[in-house]
């Protein structure tokens, strides 16, 4: 154990007038740590509440207290290695020192006081959160996660974006020069991050183009629209999986690479390792899900009156899935594989449009309801004033 230097402890409260008079006392968890000798220790592997209280010098009357806490009062299974604990010790006339608290350090935000004076017990303390609200801008050079990292911002901030932008952004096309203006949440315990919430608005520039979103929550509408009020979900999304690259379009006139001759390839073949998750790109029902000559393992969508889609060369389907069953855009119905004619792992994905096929990257998807028109108004006043912290 280490002697604890007093200004390193977290949770510090400074209370008391300033006047010359008076003295200025610093608590922290609770205990006026002024009036304590104080220990820091860090909990070994293997080692036990009862241990720790042993080695603090804990009297016998201390030790039965421990022996005999309940679930309710402390459950010791959550005493874990690498985690400190704070003795605090007070000295008496005789200049003997005696252990009046323990504190351990659950979390960042959770600590366990036991006050082990002549009425013992155990208070769980939590620190509260801080939100701030933060706005950042951050250029581009690999990918979106880098910049994020590079730049000191939540990982988390990257993956929020990306579920924002799935339906407009291909996020595996984008390059140096892009970048992105965010307001979002940030929470804190005293001054260590902690995670974050929402992001209220964000700006994207990406292909020449800027495309705005704003988060607008009322009734029951709960989602990111574009400054005109358009929503950014759309019907569909830009790519059934995360993928390496593309390999090979859309065409008519492709000379297959199992079978030697030309022939129409007329989907989008993403490359992608085996067992890689394949998604529906917009709600409907699956029509078919068997093993199709060429195509391997292969599943079709009906989403509508207009527009089908289908994934073939899978490894396997998602489990449970039925032909004739809803799915939803996003849900997990199989894996990438090399299944039927194929030379490598990677998604054969397919569209038809009035039953004719279509150029999967080139389908324009149309967008979810916008915002009502009741609530424009609103909304617009809710833009304006996101603009200003972008």
């Amino acid at each position: 154990m280490k002697r604890l230097i007093l200004p390193f402890l977290l949770g510090i409260l400074l209370i008391g007038c300033h006047s010359p008079k008076s003295k200025t006392v610093t608590y922290a968890y609770g205990l006026p740590v002024d009036s304590f000798r104080v220990d820091t220790g860090v909990i070994r592997k293997g080692q036990t509440l009862g241990e720790i209280f042993a080695s603090a010098g804990a009297t016998r009357q201390q030790m039965v207290f421990v022996s005999t806490l309940t679930r309710k009062q402390f459950d010791t299974r959550c005493v874990r290695p690498d985690k400190k604990y704070l003795l605090f010790y007070q000295t008496d006339e005789q200049q003997q020192q005696y252990l009046k608290h323990l504190v351990y350090l659950s979390s960042l935000r959770e600590a366990y006081v036991f006050h082990l004076d002549d009425s013992m017990y155990v208070e769980k303390q939590v620190k509260p959160i801080e939100t701030v609200h933060r706005s950042a801008k951050v250029g581009i050079e690999t990918s979106l996660w880098n910049a994020m990292v590079d730049n000191d911002l939540p990982v988390d901030l990257a993956l929020e974006l990306s579920e924002i932008y799935q339906w407009t952004i291909d996020f595996f096309a984008l390059q140096k020069g892009d970048s992105v203006s965010v307001y979002f949440e940030e929470y804190y315990v005293d001054t260590v991050r902690y995670g974050m919430g929402r992001i209220y608005a964000a700006n994207f520039y990406h292909g020449k183009e800027w495309q705005e979103a704003f988060f607008y929550n009322r009734d029951n509408i709960s989602n990111y629209f574009d400054g005109d009020g358009n929503s950014l979900r759309k019907a569909f999304l830009k790519a059934p999986l995360n993928y390496k690259r593309i390999s090979s379009t859309f065409t008519y006139a492709r000379k297959h690479p199992v079978y030697k001759i030309v022939r129409p390839h007329t989907g989008v073949d993403y490359a992608a390792p085996v067992g890689t998750p394949v998604v529906a790109v917009g709600d409907g029902v699956v029509t078919f899900k068997a093993y199709k000559g060429g195509g391997g393992n292969t599943i079709k969508i009906k989403h509508n009156n207009t527009y089908t889609t289908a994934y073939l060369h899978l490894s396997r389907y998602a489990k449970g899935l039925q032909v004739g069953q809803r799915v939803q855009q996003g849900q997990v119905i199989g894996y990438v594989g090399s299944t039927g004619a194929s030379t490598g792992p990677h998604l054969d994905y397919r569209v038809w449009k009035n039953g004719n096929p279509i150029d999967p990257l080139k389908m324009v998807s149309p967008p979810a309801q916008p915002i009502p028109s009741k609530y424009k108004e609103n909304f617009a006043t809710k833009v304006a004033e996101y603009r200003t912290h972008l």
